[in-house]
This record gives structure tokens, sequence and C-alpha cells, in this order.
């Protein structure tokens, strides 16, 4: 699908970029045609008043015996003149030429059958225009050696089409590239988002499994009183807060991609916002024989949503209780620097080896998934953290040392409070 569509997209950019190499080259072409033939009309109109002048000179004149002012040496040119039964009576030339060549010359020319025109004589161009003697004994035909003109409108054409041919083959390797640099992070959204929904529908039929086979228990007991079979409903019931949770954060996601949540802002303090989260994780942390530590530094300032920067806290805190080790140490500091302020929190464990570090915030991406589903997660907690820290114009990263410790951490602009 995407090579038929990186494929319609080269032919489209081809076929538009031809067609205004085309009007381009067209253009200059029409320009340049036209001022040759200005060139050559001025000309050979100078040469017509010329030779209208009576007596201008004697037949097979020399260059030497016809007046500097007189003479049209910008190109090779001869006038003849021919009685009304088209017989060659006189001609004229600056240069010598042989009487059988000005017979050819004339033939050419009455053939035609038109007062003004162009012919091909023995490898040269040659213009001609026919005009009436005022006596009206007869016609004198001028002529223009074009060739030069019309080898510069031929080679014009021709280098038209070579720098076109050259261009387009260019043009070709160059869309090609772009296209599929444009294109490849559109095919890996694409497959992003079919991964997403695949593992969105394998999360949801594992619950709505569990609720429709202890759906089938209650029914099968439908006379017994409902305290004796209360475990079934709870659960119903447990299912179904695990599936509200995963589609509020689907749909917190979703909203997130098409950036249709409107945070509502105010500044706070960051500090006292962590050591509340901290309160209420602490016993749970406890309660896992673990250890934690932290170090806030007071009154760190930022502008954005509480609640939210909260939910990041929680859920790194959270990710860190689930991989800490048996009597590990879970640590959190948060630091000023300059303009920013930075939230790290670590724990030791297991760690993240390196080939999964880049995919760590992927939706729905585990790297222990039966540990993570005895835990109740779902994988979207990392996602979601680094949805809000980049919504608040911040980032998270993360950096894990194997088999000894895993650190997130999270640059936040900072108010500057002093």
């Amino acid at each position: 699908m995407f090579k038929q569509l990186r494929n319609r997209f080269l032919i489209l950019n081809l076929v538009i970029i031809s067609i205004m190499m085309f009007i381009s080259f067209t253009t200059i072409y029409l320009v340049t045609y036209n001022n040759v033939r200005k060139d050559i009309n001025m000309e050979m109109m100078k040469l017509s008043d010329f030779n209208k002048k009576p007596n201008n000179g004697p037949r097979d004149a020399k260059i030497g015996d016809v007046r500097p002012d007189d003479r049209m040496d910008r190109s090779l040119s001869f006038s003849l003149t021919v009685d009304n039964n088209s017989n060659l009576v006189d001609y004229f030339s600056v240069f010598n030429m042989d009487e059988d060549f000005y017979e050819t010359a004339k033939e050419k020319a009455l053939s035609e059958k038109t007062s003004e025109g162009r012919f091909k004589l023995e490898d040269t161009y040659w213009e001609f225009v026919i005009r009436p003697i005022p006596d009206g004994t007869g016609f004198r035909l001028v002529f223009l050696d074009i060739t030069s003109r019309h080898s510069y409108l031929t080679n014009l054409i021709y280098t038209f089409l070579v720098v076109a041919l050259v261009m387009l083959v260019a043009i070709f390797f160059i869309s090609r590239f772009f296209a599929n640099k444009s294109i490849k992070p559109i095919k890996e959204s694409f497959d992003k988002q079919k991964q997403f929904i695949a593992d969105a529908s394998h999360e949801l039929k594992t619950p709505l499994a569990v609720i429709n086979t202890n759906t089938d228990v209650l029914l099968s007991n439908s006379e017994d009183a409902i305290k004796n079979q209360s475990k079934w409903i709870y659960y119903i019931k447990s299912e179904v807060e695990r599936m509200t949770k995963l589609t509020n954060d689907l749909l917190y996601l979703a909203q997130v991609d098409h950036s249709d949540i409107k945070l509502i802002s105010t500044d706070f303090n960051l500090s006292e916002t962590i050591e509340n989260v901290i309160l209420t994780m602490e016993a749970v942390i406890f309660e896992n024989d673990m250890f934690l530590d932290y170090n806030i530094e007071p009154n760190v300032l930022i502008h954005g949503n509480n609640e939210q920067i909260k939910q990041v806290v929680m859920i790194l805190l959270d990710n860190a209780l689930k991989y800490t080790n048996p009597k590990g140490r879970i640590s959190l500091s948060l630091k000023k620097f300059s303009n920013k302020s930075v939230m790290t929190v670590s724990n030791t464990g297991k760690g993240i080896p390196e080939e999964y570090i880049s995919r760590i915030f992927d939706r729905f991406y585990r790297i222990d998934k039966s540990r993570s589903k005895n835990s109740g997660g779902y994988g979207l907690g990392l996602s979601i953290a680094k949805a809000i820290a980049e919504q608040h114009g911040g980032k998270i990263s993360v950096k894990s040392i194997p088999d000894e410790e895993t650190s997130f951490i999270i640059e936040l602009p900072r108010i500057n409070n002093q």
C-alpha cells in the first residue's frame, strides 16, 4: 500500500514538473523565436529598402564597389530582378556566386507561390521576399541567409530536451528519496496504530472473558442468594474497574494524539506536589519491604496542570515499585537547573536491556509481560507520562544499568522565583 502511495506521489510529482518545464521551455523558445523573427524581418526590410534604390551597381558587383554605408554585411544576402515571365534579368550581391545558384534560388522562391517565405538550398536556409517593381516591368527578389539563426533555434530545442531529460532523471531520484523519507513516518504511525488497535483489543478481550465466565457462573446458580455468590460479583466488579481504567487511558492518549485536551494551567509548587504523592505511596513501598529515599529541593515552581503532574509522579513511583527487586531501593530527587526543573526516579533491580530502551515508552509495550499482567498494568503508564511531560513543554528519558539501576528523568520548564 505504501509502495503504491510512493509511486503515485512520484508520478504526480514528475507529471507536474514536466508540465512546468514544458511551459517554461516553450515560453523561452517562443520569446527567443519572436526575437529572431523580428531580427530577420528587420534585416529583410533593410535589404528590401536598399535594393529599391536605383543604380545599385553593375552585375557581379564586388565588395569594394559598394559604398560602406550601403553594405549589408550582417548576413549573406543577394537580390534578383525578374521580368513578368519569371526570367532572370539582373542580380546583385556583394559576394561572387554562380549564376546557376541564382537560377535555382529564383525557382525555389517562385515555387513557394507566396510573397514571403523560406527554403533550404544546399544545406543553407534562405529567407526571401518578393516585391513588384514600381514601373510594373517585373519583380525583385531579396534573399537572406538565415542558417545560423535556424541552427540557433534548433540547438535551443535540443538543449531543452537534454536539460529536461537530465532534470527529470535527477528529480526522479530526488523525489524518490524525499518520498521514502516522507512516507516513512506515515508508515510507522500506521503500523503503530494497527499495533495499538490489536493490543487494545487483546487487553479488552481478557477482562470481557472473565466477566462473561463469572456471569455464566451466577446464572447457573440463579436460585442461590446473592451473598453466597458475592465473590463472582466482586470478580466482575474488579474487571469492570480495570476496563474502565484502560478505556480512560486510551481515551486520554487518543485526545493527546488529536490535541483535543485543553489544559487548565496554573503556577504551582512542584516540590509540594511531589511530597504529597510520596506521602500516599510511602506506606505501600514499605509494605513491600523496599526502602525509599528522596531529596526534594524546596520551592520549585512550574506552570501547568497540578493533577496531571501528580499523575506522572505516581506513574513513575508505581512503575519503580513493580520492578524494584526485594529489599531494593527507590530514590526520588528534584533539583533546579537554570530555567528547568529535573525530577529523577530511580530503582534498583533487573534494569532495562539496551535493545528495549527505545521502545519503553511505546503503548502496551512491556518487557516482562507476565509480571506486568500480575501487577495489573497495561503498558500505558509510561506512554501517558511521556504525553503529559510533552504537553507541559518538557521531556522524559530513561537510563538503565542492567542488573543494577533504572532511572527515569523528567525535565520541565521552571518559573524563576529566585
